[in-house]
């Protein structure tokens, strides 16, 4: 079944304490952007917002870095809670190095590709990767519908893992919709980033309709 790193870009930003409590029970972890406003125009999220969040809740905190020189945000996430960080591909120059740095850390690594980028990206980084986003909307942008192309890739990249005997997660972020789930359920998603999915709706019956997939 498709498990739930809901993002908490769509909760009530004004009571964050009391979304998570919500939602809690019908999520596996909690998917949290973080802009710097430099890679993306938005702002989002900061490690000390993180640090008083991290009580309210036992769930893996999943941190999704969409900054410039990811590197350097990943020791005060790590110390203010965070058990897996993912950062944009195109953001560093040195991917290996930064995923190196997340997992010496104790923490689950991940990347996040943009649309137009292929899986071919990440042939290099794969023995490094706990985790893949496949990212189906612009950067940035909240509330998009899903590119046509995400679950190809959600296929390719089953594939891929299935074949190295690999463990990485694939995770599949924007777009998350009613008629989209089920395309990234058939190709193999292991995650997916609701976001209104889960907040918008009653979140109990939105699992108990995920479950029927």
């Amino acid at each position: 079944m498709l498990k739930c790193s809901t993002s908490l870009w769509s909760a009530d930003l004004a009571n964050l304490a009391a979304e998570i409590k919500r939602v809690e029970p019908y999520s596996e972890r909690f998917h949290i952007d973080v802009a710097d406003g430099h890679y993306v125009r938005n702002l989002l999220f900061f490690p000390d917002q993180i640090k008083a969040l991290r009580p309210h809740t036992r769930l893996p905190f999943e941190v999704h870095l969409m900054t410039t020189e990811p590197r350097v945000w990943i020791e005060p996430f790590v110390e203010a809670g965070a058990d897996a960080i993912i950062f944009c591909l195109d953001s560093t120059n040195e991917p290996s190095q930064t995923l190196q740095s997340i997992r010496s850390s104790g923490k689950q690594a991940g990347v996040s590709l943009l649309i137009h980028e292929s899986l071919d990206l990440l042939e290099p980084l794969w023995e490094f990767l706990d985790i893949i986003t496949i990212v189906g909307t612009a950067m940035g942008i909240k509330g998009a519908s899903m590119d046509a192309s995400v679950p190809g890739k959600v296929r390719q990249a089953r594939q891929i893992i299935r074949s190295r005997g690999l463990k990485t997660l694939i995770e599949a972020d924007g777009g998350i919709r009613r008629e989209t789930v089920p395309l990234l359920h058939a190709a193999g998603a292991d995650l997916i980033v609701p976001g209104s999915l889960m907040f918008r709706e009653d979140p109990k019956a939105m699992r108990q309709w995920l479950a029927s997939l």
